[in-house]
C-alpha cells in the first residue's frame, strides 16, 4: 500500500513538472525575466551572505586577537610584581591605591594585622582595607583565606570598600561565591594585571564582587 502510495506521489509529481515545463513554455515572453530577477536576487544575496559571514568571522577573530594580546600584556606587566617579596607587593599595592587617588594610605607591614596589609580612603571618603596575597600563579585563593578577610574587614577595620588582591589566577568557587556575598572584591591575576596596566580602581571595584560600599556625604 505504502509503494502504491508513493509512486502515486511521484507520478504526480511528474505530471506537475510537466505541466509546468509546457506552461513556462508557452509563457516564455512572460516568465524569462521573473526568472531572471530570482536569479539575480539569489545571486545578489547569497554574495551579501557571503561578505556577512566573512565580516563576522572577521570580527570574531580579531576580538580573539585583541583578547590574547591584552592577556600577554597582562601577563608582562606582572612580569616584575612576581620578582617582588611579599612586603614588596604590599607596598606595591599601596602605591597603586595612590596613583589611583586614594588618600592616607598605610601599609602594615607586618603579620597579625588581622588582614588590613593596606589602608586608606577613596577620594569620595569610603574607607578601602585590603588584603594582599602574593601567592604563585597556579595557586588558588581558599575559602579559608577569604572566610578570615571577611572576619575582619568590616567588624574590625571599618571597611566600606574591602579588596582582596592576589597575584594568583583564581579564587576557588567557594571563596568566590563567599566574597560575592560578603561583599568583597576579589581582584585575581588578570584583574590586578589591568591595574597595573592603568586601569583605575574604581572601574574594577564592580567586577568581582560588588564590595562598594555607601558613599560617605560630603564632610
Amino acid at each position: 500500500m505504502r509503494k502504491r502510495t508513493r509512486r502515486q506521489l511521484q507520478g504526480w509529481g511528474i505530471a506537475a513538472a510537466v505541466i509546468a515545463v509546457v506552461w513556462m513554455a508557452g509563457n516564455w515572453a512572460s516568465v524569462w525575466p521573473v526568472l531572471v530577477t530570482v536569479l539575480a536576487v539569489s545571486v545578489v544575496g547569497g554574495a551579501g551572505w557571503g561578505l556577512l559571514r566573512a565580516h563576522q568571522r572577521a570580527v570574531g577573530e580579531d576580538r580573539q586577537w585583541r583578547a590574547q594580546e591584552e592577556a600577554k600584556a597582562r601577563e608582562l606587566s606582572m612580569t616584575e610584581v612576581d620578582t617582588l617579596s611579599w612586603q614588596d607587593f604590599e607596598q606595591y599595592v599601596a602605591d597603586l591605591c595612590r596613583r589611583d587617588g586614594c588618600q592616607d594610605v598605610v601599609v602594615s607591614g607586618k603579620s597579625g594585622d588581622l588582614g588590613a596589609d593596606v589602608v586608606g580612603y577613596l577620594a569620595d571618603g569610603r574607607k578601602l582595607v585590603v588584603q594582599c596575597k602574593k601567592y604563585a600563579p597556579e595557586r588558588s585563593v581558599s575559602s579559608q583565606d577569604m572566610q578570615k578577610f571577611v572576619g575582619t574587614a568590616r567588624l574590625e577595620h571599618g571597611a566600606d570598600v574591602a579588596l582582596f588582591v592576589t597575584t594568583c589566577r583564581t579564587f576557588t568557587k567557594a571563596a568566590l561565591g563567599l566574597a560575592v556575598r560578603q561583599d568583597i572584591v576579589a581582584l585575581h591575576r588578570d584583574l590586578l594585571g589591568s591595574w597595573v596596566k592603568d586601569a583605575h580602581l574604581e572601574t574594577l571595584i564592580p567586577l568581582n564582587g560588588s564590595g562598594g560600599g555607601a558613599r560617605r556625604p560630603p564632610a
